[in-house]
């Protein structure tokens, strides 16, 4: 862990949801400390247990946040602050640019957001330039994505050090987009499963399945650049791209556009409701979580690079 990592001990949890809850235990589990606020008194209430059951998913030892009764005192002493408040312009504009007041001079301020941008909620901050967007993927206490993007390089990349030596896996974004990277992608599949559905070519459990059984299971070790290198054969990208480009561009030319009307929310409805088999939600969050600790565990990013010996 370097200097600049090193010093980032102090975490304040500003939002105490599902996504507050998710990096506080992380946090807590990287042995650093957590203090958080939440304007709405139930959150508050709720918190601790919550992050205690998220500790156990990850086999941690068991740690406890301070729950704060102001967004003074839970910023008082951070060294990075995280907002997980609600996707709001107004609220993330606002309540950045308060933390930024209320917190140490030298603190980082990194929002949650899936979607905004940047230049969209740190208007108001005194110093914008030190608040970035550290977006995790859904829950980030198991999923190591974090996506990146400020406008001031020596802060991004205190941040990406920071991320890394606790285990997470950062990614830069060198312009702001809405969605930013991992959700633009998402999106673009889920859009095309909605036309799917819509046009009756598949149920809901068999375009999941399409997925999972499928090229899910590349996604989870190579994404899609290097999954068509390796889909050229011998000649790798260069070979895919001159031979099988062609396929690629007519594929493209018949993807579809879903119209979200009552009758395709209705498919989807039942068709989630067909494929859980009566599965409770509790029930698939556990399975999700325990699934994910699984792969996190078997996948290693130190072998990424690591030959393999013939």
């Amino acid at each position: 862990m370097n200097n600049h990592a090193a010093s980032m001990t102090h975490i304040a949890i500003i939002g105490c949801g599902t996504i507050g809850v998710s990096w506080a235990a992380y946090f807590l589990s990287r042995g650093l400390e957590v203090r958080a606020f939440d304007p709405d008194d139930s959150a508050r209430a709720t918190f601790e247990d919550l992050v205690a059951a998220d500790m156990v998913t990850l086999g941690a030892s068991p740690c406890h946040p301070k729950v704060c009764h102001s967004l003074a005192e839970a910023v008082e002493l951070a060294d990075l602050v995280v907002e997980n408040a609600p996707e709001s312009i107004e609220l993330k504009r606002g309540l950045l640019a308060d933390m930024q007041r209320l917190a140490p001079e030298a603190a980082l301020i990194v929002s949650s957001t899936s979607s905004l941008q940047h230049s969209d909620i740190a208007l108001d901050a005194p110093e914008p330039s030190r608040i970035a967007i550290a977006h995790p993927f859904n829950p980030p206490h198991l999923v190591p994505l974090v996506e990146l993007y400020g406008t001031d390089t020596e802060v991004v990349d205190r941040l990406a050090a920071f991320y890394r030596s606790i285990g997470k896996q950062p990614v830069v974004m060198r312009k702001e987009m809405v969605g930013h990277i991992a959700n633009r992608l998402s999106s673009a599949l889920w859009r095309e499963a909605l036309y799917l559905l819509q046009e009756g070519v598949a149920s809901v459990e068999d375009i999941d399945r399409a997925v999972t059984a499928g090229p899910g299971m590349r996604w989870a070790i190579q994404g899609p650049f290097l999954t068509y290198h390796l889909g050229g054969g011998k000649g790798g990208i260069r070979h895919y791209l001159e031979h099988l480009g062609p396929s690629q561009q007519y594929r493209w030319s018949s993807l579809g556009t879903p119209v979200m009307d009552e009758n395709l929310k209705a498919s989807v409805v039942a068709g989630v409701e067909q494929a859980t088999h009566g599965q409770t939600l509790a029930e698939l969050f556990a399975q999700r979580d325990a699934r994910l600790v699984t792969l996190q565990q078997a996948i290693d990013p130190a072998d990424e690079h690591v030959e393999v010996q013939s």
